[in-house]
């Protein structure tokens, strides 16, 4: 038996440690609200015009006063027809990238997963490619039919379709295999690459240079048009993300255990699989390739807060909105009047850390 004397300590320090977690996490979450106000304002105020934060807050207050506007014609347009959209695109993109990351390391039990390890990516990419190079030609009807919805539409249904063969290859007799899983991912996201490089030497020199940009991500082409065709995905999607918050937690023990404690492991999987499909087929589809932040997020967030999903999750959605905003402040200022693509932003900003990661995981470092 159990000495109760040190059982009784030992379960309150236990809860109390729980308790210290939960109470960091939820102030964590809180630094994160007001850090993505903070961004929020920095990107609708980064570039050339005279906005200031002061002036978009009044505005945003008094604007509907006659005679307040604390913006002027040209300001106004930029801020909420150009800056706005931008805006809103790069919190949706952000928040998807770093759940599915989130989710993707839950459901592997790994923190190096990545969302591109299903191939959903690779996927998009092959769908875009193929708009982009073929538009004029073979799928000019598609091109002509849907216009500037083209593009985002071919990448997502690539994502979608990549993730449908996925699942099939990896379930058998109702159960599917993470381990599966992960090697047909990387093998369909091969493919995908392979198909894409065919097509990449078939473009002609314009559609290499569109090639190139839209492969290093970019919200440079946000529209409130853009926003409404994938805005619904990525909201859907990342409002059922929470609810795989306790599944994912159990899942952690083995899919043994998480079995015992009454968790529908196979449902779980395939929620998991859909959503983070969903989430990146369509980020991907309107903003292209953004890399590293569906590692680098969760990670750093996991140090932090703890692994516990409850928090993880709703805190990678706050953290990945705020840095892919600031990344794209960056991106367009520091070789203004150009623009630098968001995917080197985030790249060298990432790749460091992710070479960290590694190396501390190995035992090389230790901080």
């Amino acid at each position: 038996m159990v000495d109760q004397s040190i059982a009784g300590p030992a379960k309150g320090m236990a809860t109390a440690s729980e308790g210290d977690r939960s109470g960091r996490a939820r102030i964590v979450i809180l630094l994160l609200c007001l850090g993505l106000g903070l961004a929020v304002l920095i990107s609708l105020t980064s570039g050339a015009s005279d906005a200031s934060a002061v002036s978009v807050i009044r505005d945003w207050l008094f604007g509907m006063v006659p005679g307040d506007a604390a913006l002027s014609a040209r300001d106004r347009l930029i801020v909420y027809d150009i800056r706005l959209p931008r805006v809103i695109l790069g919190m949706l993109v952000g928040a998807a990238l770093a759940v599915s990351g989130a989710v993707m390391q839950g459901l592997f039990r790994n923190p190096l997963a990545d969302p591109g390890l299903i191939g959903v990516s690779a996927g998009s990419s092959l769908g875009a490619v193929s708009i982009i190079v073929l538009g004029g030609t073979v799928l000019a009807p598609i091109t002509l039919a849907l216009g500037t919805l083209a593009l985002p539409l071919a990448a997502f249904c690539g994502g979608l379709a990549t993730t449908l063969v996925l699942y099939r290859v990896a379930t058998r007799r109702g159960q599917t295999s993470v381990a599966t899983m992960l090697l047909a991912g990387i093998a369909l996201a091969a493919l995908a690459m392979a198909l894409t490089g065919i097509l990449i030497f078939m473009a002609d020199d314009r559609q290499l240079r569109d090639l190139t940009f839209w492969s290093l991500g970019s919200l440079g082409g946000a529209t409130w048009q853009k926003i409404g065709s994938v805005g619904p995905v990525i909201v859907l999607a990342l409002a059922a993300m929470p609810f795989l918050a306790r599944g994912l937690n159990a899942l952690s023990l083995g899919e043994a255990t998480a079995g015992h404690l009454g968790i529908p492991v196979q449902r779980l999987k395939y929620v998991a699989i859909i959503g983070v499909s969903a989430a990146v087929g369509a980020s991907v589809a309107v903003s292209g390739g953004i890399g590293f932040v569906g590692i680098v997020v969760p990670h750093l967030l996991r140090l932090l807060i703890g692994p516990d999903n409850r928090y993880l999750l709703p805190a990678s959605a706050l953290l990945g909105a705020a840095l892919l905003l600031l990344a794209d402040s960056v991106a367009r200022t520091v070789v203004a009047p150009a623009e630098l693509p968001i995917g080197i932003v985030t790249a060298i900003a990432g790749a460091p850390f992710f070479l960290w990661i590694l190396l501390r995981k190995r035992g090389v470092i230790d901080l």
